[in-house]
């Protein structure tokens, strides 16, 4: 299932959040298995499989992170549950912060956070499916990996 032929949009890191909401209600006006009750049992049956890849589709191309991950599995540039190796300076860095966590942690982990996107923030927002290189995919592959690694940190602090 390819979520962005289903819901008929250019592949994209950022799709359209004002016209992405009418198109999922528009598929689930045709597919919702409410409609499909007076039909036979293998009709009903691929009407709720479509009702759950569009909520699933929707869920995945409304959230960023979720929409990189999908475009990277996509490509072929990310396995589930891959263990990605960050850079050592990246993980030195990560270790000193951890260290020193305190109430001040939290601004300095989102403006380390800001600081990773804006060195792919060109390649998400201009993203262009014909033309956009593998090796600009890994960059955003990182990015997706160093953000994860942050967010645990803001996680555990919230614990």
């Amino acid at each position: 299932m390819n979520y962005f032929e289903l819901f008929d949009i250019p592949v994209s890191l950022q799709p359209d959040k004002k016209s992405l909401p009418k198109k999922y209600f528009d598929l689930q006006k045709k597919y919702h298995p409410d409609f499909f009750s007076q039909s036979d049992e293998d009709e009903q049956s691929e009407a709720l499989q479509k009702s759950s890849d569009i909520n699933k589709g929707f869920k995945i191309l409304q959230d960023l992170d979720l929409t990189i991950k999908y475009v990277l599995q996509l490509k072929g540039l990310l396995e589930e549950e891959e263990k990605y190796q960050l850079p050592p300076d990246f993980l030195m860095e990560m270790m000193e912060l951890n260290e020193e966590l305190s109430e001040d942690s939290e601004k300095a982990i989102r403006s380390r956070e800001n600081d990773i996107y804006n060195e792919v923030k060109d390649i998400i927002e201009n993203y262009n499916d014909a033309t956009i290189t593998t090796d600009k995919l890994l960059k955003v592959k990182e990015y997706y990996f160093k953000k994860k690694y942050l967010q645990r940190i803001l996680d555990r602090m919230n614990d």
